[in-house]
């Protein structure tokens, strides 16, 4: 069993389709990348996943769970965590805070221990700062660990914003354009934290991205999206030689992806 399954979600605002009967898998260990030009329907179909919407119809499963029957607050205790398209960090907080944020649906102590702060909750909490430590080092954020993250450079702020979901321990993430505006040193480097994520952290990934270069790059699988329906899925290599894709979206200034 994949583990992620979409199955036949149709998604509408108003009579207007965002999706039709859009299906696909993610098998575990994969970088599955969703592409597609602006209103294709890639970050409708993450906030389906995410919770933010709730399709008309079809079902998501994720590791034999149902998602569509469990709120957007509980989903993140299923193994799932994302980043956001927009920057949607705490601006006024640190660092530090907003990556212990990210640790909310790890915390098992209750009211009581957290307002004395003895015991278990004192134990607990040190072992979050523990894991929120190495996620630091990790993304190379010590420097920046107790500044407020709104002061900080938009690609230090996306790095943080993809922390805060790693925090959260996933066994997939769902990464909503994390190279949107980054200049391309910052762009390479987000990449290479992908791939550490997926290939030592041992975690799935499902990119929305617009970089085809990274996309062909990273993925294991590519599923490409127009006017809200699947319009190929395969590897990186079977897409670029699609010819529906390259009419519909490789073409022009992604032409050299292709070698065309």
């Amino acid at each position: 069993m994949a583990l992620l399954q979409v199955n036949d979600i149709t998604l509408t605002f108003k009579g207007i389709a965002a999706l039709m009967d859009v299906g696909f898998t993610v098998e575990e260990g994969q970088i599955v990348s969703l592409i597609g030009p602006n209103g294709a329907g890639k970050t409708s179909m993450l906030n389906c996943i995410s919770g933010r919407y709730h399709p008309d119809s079809g079902s998501i499963v994720l590791d034999g769970m149902d998602l569509l029957a469990l709120p957007a607050h509980s989903r993140v205790k299923t193994g799932m965590s994302r980043t956001f398209q927009n920057i949607a960090l705490f601006k006024g907080m640190s660092v530090l805070d907003n990556l212990m944020v990210g640790r909310h649906g790890k915390i098992k102590y209750g009211i009581l221990s957290s307002l004395l702060y003895f015991g278990r909750a004192r134990n607990e909490e040190d072992q979050h700062r523990r894991r929120i430590e190495e996620v630091i080092d990790f993304l190379g954020l010590s420097s920046y660990r107790h500044k407020t993250a709104g002061s900080l450079p938009y690609g230090v702020q996306k790095r943080v914003e993809l922390g805060r979901a790693l925090a959260a321990d996933p066994r997939l993430i769902l990464l909503d354009e994390p190279m949107a505006g980054m200049n391309l040193e910052e762009t390479e480097e987000m990449a290479r934290y992908i791939l550490d994520i997926n290939e030592e952290w041992k975690i799935t990934v499902l990119l929305v991205e617009h970089d085809m270069g990274v996309v062909m790059d990273i993925s294991s699988k590519v599923v490409v999206l127009d006017f809200g329906q699947v319009l190929a899925e395969g590897t990186p290599e079977e897409v670029q030689s699609d010819p529906d894709v390259i009419a519909a979206y490789l073409g022009g200034e992604n032409a050299a992806y292709l070698g065309r």
